[in-house]
């Protein structure tokens, strides 16, 4: 399954999750009070995610259900970000996020914090 996302797959996805079985015509007026989307537009989007198999179309009223979780989304997101920017080492990648001067002192205890604890 192809879980990558396009960004406007994304908002769709997101309004998905964040509401749970919700229907189309719901997807599109959320959408379009928040970011400008128009009927088309939306109802594109929704089909392209029903078509990668991300969401389930239910009948009647074009109910959809999300079929990955966000979880799933982000751990294939990170391993392709890992995969094509830092040879596929997630050390390189931890050791960039660390190596960034703007991350405040707090942020690297609690990331301390975190290895010491196993995450």
């Amino acid at each position: 399954m192809d879980i990558k996302l396009y960004d406007s797959e994304l908002k769709v996805m997101d309004v998905i999750w964040r509401e749970g079985e919700i229907s189309a015509k719901n997807i599109r007026e959320i959408l379009g009070g928040e970011i400008g989307w128009n009927k088309n537009t939306t109802y594109t989007v929704i089909k392209k995610c029903v078509e990668k198999g991300l969401v389930e179309r239910i009948e009647p009223n074009f109910v959809c259900r999300a079929l990955v979780s966000r979880d799933e989304v982000r751990a294939f997101e990170l391993d392709e970000l890992i995969n094509r920017m830092y040879d596929g080492s997630s050390d390189m990648l931890f050791a960039a996020l660390l190596g960034r001067k703007d991350i405040p002192a707090e942020t690297i205890e609690r990331l301390k914090e975190l290895i010491e604890g196993g995450l």
